[in-house]
């Protein structure tokens, strides 16, 4: 009897052991080669904003096999909610910006965003390239006539109230032109 309950305790401690440690590796994530935080953060229903917050980064740049945190370690977990659409977000501020469009398929360009998105594998993403100073990197935007994107690049030459919109096709991006609009920037 004393094998019995002895064996059943330890059975317990064991399960509850690995049910523990499946949480906690649950709530890191060990960076891969391609991966970009914009990536990281889609992914697990997170914001570049929050990665950068939890694991005190200054920048957008991460290390193959970086271990990251994927949640506060103040917070109690909460229940996982399904993203919303930047549409039905609570908050947002407009801004008037020159808007150009980019391709990543031009001469000397590697087609890889500040944020380390592929966009040469990627073409259908809606990416801006923005000032950061005015937009962060990872925000969702709402532009019209190309719709919702993610800041997800910055340029030389994109400063201040400028933005760029990417366009997989060469022949399209210049058929965008220059324009003057006004942009959603969600928060």
């Amino acid at each position: 009897m004393k094998k019995t309950i002895l064996s059943l305790v330890t059975a317990i401690v064991v399960l509850f052991s690995f049910s523990n440690a499946s949480l906690a590796a649950g709530a890191t994530y060990k960076v891969q080669k391609g991966d970009s935080l914009w990536g990281i953060a889609k992914k697990h229903n997170i914001t570049v904003n929050q990665l950068k917050t939890w694991n005190n980064l200054k920048s957008d740049k991460i290390e193959l096999n970086q271990v990251l945190k994927l949640s506060s370690t103040d917070a109690v977990p909460a229940k996982k909610q399904a993203a919303k659409p930047a549409s039905a977000q609570k908050g947002y501020k407009e801004i008037t910006v020159k808007a150009t469009a980019y391709t990543g398929s031009c001469k000397n360009c590697s087609g890889i965003t500040s944020t380390g998105i592929n966009l040469k594998k990627n073409p259908n993403l809606k990416i801006i390239s923005v000032d950061p100073k005015l937009i962060p990197l990872g925000t969702k935007v709402y532009v019209p006539g190309y719709g919702e994107a993610i800041a997800g690049d910055k340029g030389s030459a994109v400063r201040g109230n400028k933005i760029d919109v990417f366009i997989p096709d060469h022949k399209k991006a210049l058929q965008w032109g220059t324009k003057t609009i006004k942009i959603k920037v969600y928060y």
